[in-house]
């Protein structure tokens, strides 16, 4: 993995000099050197800049970016984020054609794919990346996103020219581009938060590449092109026949994503969606007498102050030990106390760009850390719960009604805080409404589709195009951060258009959530893993992290020039302190509960003074 940034002037770059140029690209990948320390490139033509840092996974000698060929006196270039998984599959073909490789890096076989079957040849990708290609023959800037988001890309567009990179911090290098803020903003922050409207970037004028798709730049020009989504196919296939083909594409999936020049580990929570993962890596990499290391988290004194709820029945440790007894990996029990996770909440902002899940970034950003000191590459279980329909919400009819998000459970809990002028000015209720509407008139139905069926197709739509999008955000930030590639092989683009498709009875069959995912996989697993009921990404219950966030609270609200000292009301705060704390009622997914209410008003207030930006 890396991190791309660039620029496209839609004119001749006549105001700046070459040195001013080069130095705004040395600043956007110095800016973005966590996501790859090990080598950094630039590339300056006519009227674009490309930027890069690099993290050395493919071909660690030769496979430096930007990369670029000339052909007929044009010259194309490329910079790239990210791992193509089929690059064996498209090279005979590019051989055939007369392209000569010179290095083993799937960034070549990009280059000479789009070289040779043109634009559109990210249709025949299968994996994660983002990336910019320029073509000089007819002066054109592509910019380019996996179908499902898995990788970043955001832009900003100004009079004089279209500047994008992974990450926003790396755009406001260019000085013309300042961050700002608006009434929308906020809304977004707090009415949908920590989720985001598909390619709305938070700051003013910020915007990112949509999933499955790409855009054309060419002089003054931009196009929006949509080159995949989620594809509405009957599904004829016995259930039988499912079982064995969902199985057969979750283990390539998995197989596919373990190719890299430098060692692989994986995250095993004793969950099913880990448990698979590490299971298949396993007995891979054992086949080449290879041992891969594996991590498990959790949170000092959990097993004192840990609370089961119906979203968080069970503690992870018996899982994980059964598993560890079946796979003998090199496995590391990694523990985070209260204070390192209070302290990692501004880091997290920092890596994010805007607020996040609060503490579940936090600490995944401190495990992810510990991690990057032994691997450079973890593949993980994410993204199985949208896919196969594992989340509460997925199965319980008096939420697939629900007249808003189904993870937003609770929108009243949002402005809890909040002064009643800015409760009926930001309207966040309605906000968040509006965008589940409009995002319900886009999802695709077959004729014969029932009520039921459509409205589980909806839930599972929605499921991957947002839901999922947060926890991919969450993943590449908290991992890229620490220059830690985490893959995540569920998101593999042939399972989710198989499985999308697949009816509900199947996915939910018998009443047992996943029970299609776990028929297919149920010859890799212990018996007690395989029908572990599910359990989401820990959390700390420490009330010692209570008492942090509420002192740094009080410290915000004792000064007046704090960022959010306008948005609070006082009083409302001291009610909050005083009633029971609320692990099982959580105002967004399954883990983000009062303390992380909290903890997410701490972030806003830090994002807002970090970028000094003013309330609307």
């Amino acid at each position: 993995m890396c991190g791309i940034a660039g620029f496209y002037c839609f004119k001749k770059n006549l105001t700046q000099s070459t040195y001013d140029n080069q130095d705004l690209l040395t600043c956007m990948h110095k800016t973005l050197s966590h996501r790859g320390k090990d080598n950094y490139g630039t590339y300056l033509g006519n009227n674009v800049g490309l930027s890069h840092a690099r993290l050395s996974i493919r071909d660690v000698n030769k496979g430096n970016q930007p990369m670029s060929i000339t052909i007929n006196g044009y010259e194309t270039a490329i910079c790239y984020n990210g791992e193509i998984y089929n690059t064996e599959e498209l090279i005979p073909e590019l051989i055939n054609a007369g392209y000569h490789f010179k290095t083993t890096s799937d960034t070549e076989v990009i280059l000479y794919s789009f070289l040779h079957y043109g634009p559109d040849f990210v249709t025949k990708l299968n994996g994660i990346f983002a990336f910019a290609i320029w073509s000089s023959s007819d002066r054109t800037l592509y910019l380019y996103r996996d179908q499902v988001g898995v990788k970043p890309l955001f832009y900003s567009i100004t009079p004089q020219k279209i500047v994008f990179a992974s990450e926003p911090k790396s755009i406001f290098c260019d000085k013309s581009i300042s961050p700002d803020i608006d009434l929308t903003s906020i809304q977004e922050i707090l009415g949908i938060g920590p989720a985001r409207t598909i390619g709305y970037g938070i700051f003013k004028g910020i915007n990112e590449v949509s999933p499955g798709h790409y855009l054309k730049i060419q002089s003054d020009k931009i196009s929006d092109i949509t080159y995949w989504d989620l594809p509405c196919i009957e599904h004829t296939d016995s259930y039988e026949k499912t079982v064995e083909k969902v199985s057969m594409l979750v283990e390539n999936a998995i197989k596919r994503q373990l190719v890299s020049d430098v060692p692989i580990c994986t995250f095993l929570s004793g969950g099913i969606d880990s448990s698979i993962v590490t299971a298949v890596a396993y007995n891979e990499e054992k086949k080449n007498n290879n041992i891969i290391n594996t991590y498990s988290f959790d949170f000092k004194d959990n097993a004192q102050y840990f609370k089961p709820n119906s979203f968080q029945p069970e503690r992870d440790i018996d899982y994980i030990e059964l598993m560890l007894k079946k796979y003998p990996t090199s496995h590391h029990y990694l523990e985070c106390d209260e204070t390192s996770l209070f302290n990692k909440l501004l880091p997290a902002v920092d890596a994010k760009d805007y607020p996040g899940m609060a503490d579940i970034d936090a600490s995944l950003l401190y495990f992810c850390s510990l991690v990057s000191k032994t691997n450079k590459v973890a593949l993980t279980g994410e993204c199985a719960d949208e896919i196969f329909g594992g989340y509460p919400w997925c199965y319980k009819n008096n939420l697939t009604d629900n007249c808003n998000f189904p993870w937003i459970s609770d929108t009243s809990a949002r402005s809890c805080l909040l002064k009643d002028e800015w409760i009926s000015r930001l309207n966040l209720e309605e906000y968040s409404q509006e965008k589940y509407k409009s995002e319900l008139n886009k999802i695709e139905y077959l004729s014969n589709e029932k009520t039921d069926e459509r409205n589980h197709r909806a839930i599972s739509y929605l499921n991957i195009k947002w839901f999922m999008q947060t926890l991919l955000e969450r993943m590449d930030r908290t991992s890229m951060f620490s220059s830690l590639e985490a893959r995540v092989p569920f998101a593999d683009i042939n399972t989710i258009e198989y499985v999308y498709n697949v009816p509900w009875n199947m996915k939910y069959r018998n009443n047992v959530e996943k029970s299609l995912l776990r028929d297919a996989t149920k010859h890799l697993l212990p018996e007690k893993v395989l029908n572990r009921k599910k359990s989401p990404y820990p959390k700390t219950y420490h009330p010692g992290y209570e008492r942090l966030l509420y002192y740094e609270f009080q410290k915000i609200l004792e000064n007046k020039s704090s960022p959010i000292y306008p948005l609070i009301d006082k009083d409302k705060f001291e009610r909050f302190k005083k009633a029971p704390t609320q692990y099982g009622k959580p105002w967004y997914g399954q883990l983000m509960a009062s303390p992380q209410l909290i903890a997410y008003y701490i972030q806003l207030n830090y994002w807002l003074e970090k970028y000094n930006l003013e309330l609307p």
